[in-house]
């Protein structure tokens, strides 16, 4: 299987057709290699963070996924957010979440940052995505974003490690940072 022209506008036909060995993403039709596999510390707070809003999620209508799972907002907007929430059961198929998720979480690594932080969150925001989270591991802290009723997300909100993330689009589901990084309450 091929490996896409970074310059050139693809469709998500074409993505179907690229190499399972690297992981790609679409943004506008433009293709993003998404290796090398992120670290340690960064799956770890993945991890953490989808385990709990699974566990608090029981029982409800929504759903809670993680990477790598392709979430297809368009023919050319293909992403895999590292956690996110669906609570419309129709988006959900048995390969792919097709529509935007309600919550999208992504972590920050080095080699991502800057797209997450931008053209990430401008996705997101153009496809109705209710809340977008963005966790930098190293820093420790969590920044939210929630849509607001003119369709675009709010300035933002960080949160420290010692904080509670309400998650209002989930019906203020709680989420204990300290747990997500793994760091004594009282950080």
């Amino acid at each position: 299987m091929p490996s896409p022209d970074k310059d050139s506008r693809h469709t998500y036909q074409d993505y179907l057709t690229w190499s399972d060995d690297e992981s790609w993403e679409l943004i506008g039709g433009r293709a993003y290699n998404m290796t090398p596999a992120p670290g340690f510390r960064h799956q770890r707070v993945t991890g953490n963070f989808y385990h709990t809003l699974k566990n608090v999620l029981q029982g409800r209508c929504c759903v809670a996924g993680i990477a790598p799972t392709d979430v297809v907002l368009s023919d050319h907007d293909v992403v895999q957010p590292d956690v996110f929430v669906v609570c419309d059961e129709r988006k959900i198929t048995e390969q792919i979440i097709l529509g935007a998720p309600d919550l999208v979480l992504e972590v920050a690594s080095p080699a991502t940052a800057k797209k997450d932080r931008w053209e990430k969150k401008r996705l997101y925001e153009s496809f109705g995505v209710k809340d977008y989270i963005l966790i930098d591991p190293v820093a420790q802290y969590a920044e939210r974003f929630m849509l607001e009723r003119d369709g675009r997300f709010d300035r933002g909100e960080v949160f420290a490690p010692s904080q509670v993330l309400v998650l209002q689009s989930l019906e203020d589901v709680e989420v204990p940072l300290w747990e997500v990084f793994e760091v004594p309450r009282d950080a």
